[in-house]
């Protein structure tokens, strides 16, 4: 693990403790994910991440399943108790770990919302933290016409097979 700063390494893991970590990261922000897909991934109305190159964090225990959630990206989770602990997009040099998997989910303040246009309004306190729809991001609207075609609709349905 490559030290960026001089800071103690952020500490964390799963709830059943098979899975667990240590991370440095340069700014100590986070930010709230309101798609679906996380919605879904986590059981909640958004997910807490932050953001780190995958040279800044050090996986102890077991190491974190993974699940292919689409085309281009995958979800860490706990083999043993399931807790939700990454996301990444194949090829990255970057890996976004849940807030809430930290020890102390405090020392990782919230900085913005990403997915907006998804956001559970009743679920949905006013912070005054900025907010981008994922329409807005390009590269990542980039990365879904890609995987599944020009006019796709970046978001779960395009990601589920049809059922019998």
């Amino acid at each position: 693990m490559t030290e960026t700063n001089d800071a103690p390494a952020l500490t964390g893991g799963c709830l059943c403790g098979a899975v667990r970590y240590a991370a440095r990261l340069e700014k100590r922000e986070g930010y709230y994910c309101h798609c679906r897909m996380c919605q879904l991934a986590f059981g909640n109305t958004r997910a807490a991440f932050f953001n780190l190159r995958k040279d800044e964090i050090t996986w102890t225990g077991q190491p974190p399943k993974t699940y292919a959630s689409s085309a281009f990206a995958l979800r860490g989770f706990c083999g043993v108790c399931g807790t939700p602990l990454s996301f990444e997009y194949l090829g990255s040099e970057r890996l976004d770990v849940s807030v809430g998997s930290l020890d102390e989910p405090g020392a990782v303040r919230p900085a913005s919302h990403f997915a907006v246009e998804s956001r559970v309004a009743a679920w949905h306190a006013e912070d005054g933290l900025p907010g981008q729809r994922l329409d807005e991001h390009l590269k990542l609207t980039e990365r879904w016409r890609k995987a599944y075609g020009a006019e796709v609709v970046p978001g779960i349905e395009a990601t589920r097979k049809p059922q019998p």
